[in-house]
């Protein structure tokens, strides 16, 4: 596939990280709930090298998907990496022996996070960190994020990491790692039902900050509107399709990350970057 074709080019803010504007989102590797190995593992690796093969050097992934499910995926498939391969991952949840998520925002689960991400990536530096907050493991909520990210700037220090994201965050948690350190990405709920960050996205969009939409196409409950069907049959596509493509008129800081564990999925996807919408009149 042309790379011009996934959606144009977006560069991190005070970086030299160029990414192709659609990507993958690693999570639906993992077994059922995020939880355990895939059903077919040789699946699993065929879309990550198809993901690369078609373009896409934009990958997303958490060692707390498995737990180290995804990553140790990730380096089977495709190590040694690309070079304009970015991988970002996230921290700031564990997983208990059920399967549950709860925080890990402690220095020492961060750090040990740090180093689980970097083994089993097969990596020596981390480009991208997300520290997740987790103080609703559902949407943003109010606290204070400058604990753990004190702990993440020490490790950035130390050259462990390279850039710090921040992802289900509300704008003042945002304005708060600002503060802290250069913050180049934002990972948030959105797609074209889950409107909540509008103004968000166009705020960072002003200052070049990436907004990653995560769920884009609704996540464990896929979108369904008729309206979506409606102009996916004018476009002879399908409604996910223009879900994706509507995502990437809206905003040019905005990086689609969407998962699947089918390759005939994944190629779908993609070919959302050819889609033209016109202008709502």
């Amino acid at each position: 596939m042309n790379k011009a074709k996934l959606g144009g080019q977006f560069t991190f803010p005070g970086t030299s990280l160029t990414v192709q504007r659609i990507g993958y989102g690693a999570m639906k590797l993992a077994g059922p709930g995020v939880w355990g190995p895939p059903k077919d593992h040789d699946a699993a690796l065929a879309v990550l090298r198809e993901a690369v093969a078609s373009g896409v050097n934009h990958i997303d992934t958490s060692d707390f998907y498995g737990p180290h499910v995804t990553n140790q995926l990730i380096r089977e498939a495709l190590h040694p990496y690309p070079d304009d391969l970015v991988i970002v991952t996230k921290l700031g949840a564990r997983r208990g022996t059920d399967g549950s998520w709860s925080t890990a925002f402690s220095r020492e689960e961060l750090t040990q996070a740090v180093h689980d991400n970097l083994r089993n990536l097969g990596l020596d530096v981390l480009e991208i960190v997300n520290l997740r907050a987790m103080f609703n493991v559902h949407g943003p909520a109010e606290g204070s994020i400058e604990a753990p990210l004190t702990v993440l700037a020490e490790l950035q220090q130390k050259g462990l990491i390279r850039h710090i994201g921040l992802s289900n965050v509300t704008p003042s948690q945002i304005e708060e790692g600002r503060r802290m350190v250069p913050i180049v990405c934002v990972q948030n709920l959105y797609n074209i039902v889950n409107r909540n960050d509008d103004g968000l996205i166009d705020s960072l969009a002003a200052q070049g900050i990436a907004y990653v939409p995560f769920f884009p196409l609704g996540g464990f409950t896929p979108l369904q509107s008729s309206t979506l069907s409606d102009i996916a049959g004018e476009l002879r596509a399908t409604p996910m399709q223009v879900a994706l493509a509507w995502l990437l008129h809206r905003s040019s800081n905005i990086l689609l990350i969407p998962g699947t564990s089918s390759v005939a999925h994944l190629r779908e996807n993609l070919a959302a970057g050819k889609l033209t919408l016109s202008p709502k009149p």
